[in-house]
């Protein structure tokens, strides 16, 4: 087992990671499977499903790797709780951030580039 699949490996339904686009998309999804090779994740913010490959973290755009995960540190009890909130608040298609779920997208700006995969 390679080392980036042992540790995407490690997650489960409800973890939030981080992957990165190409042209610098960030983007901060939930877990929601994990099977022999793909995560099946969904975007908080806009709520698009995506898959990744479990062998090395990358989504694919037909033959061209879209995205990869970049990070998989767990957040802090507090920020995790918040973009939980955030993925549920989005998926019910409310629109206004509060200054907590702002602070907490502040805060994986930060957290995610400091511990990468």
């Amino acid at each position: 087992m390679t080392d980036v699949k042992s540790k995407l490996s490690r997650l489960v339904p409800g973890d939030i990671f981080h992957a990165s686009c190409p042209g610098g998309a960030s983007l901060i999804c939930l877990v929601e499977a994990v099977t022999n090779d793909r995560i099946e994740a969904r975007r908080v913010t806009t709520q698009c499903h995506e898959t990744f490959d479990l062998n090395a973290g990358l989504v694919w755009d037909s033959r061209e790797a879209k995205c990869a995960i970049d990070s998989i540190a767990p957040l802090p009890v507090a920020i995790h709780n918040v973009l939980l909130g955030l993925d549920r608040k989005m998926r019910l298609r409310f629109d206004k951030l509060s200054r907590e779920e702002k602070d907490a997208l502040l805060f994986v700006a930060d957290f995610y580039p400091a511990n990468p995969l």
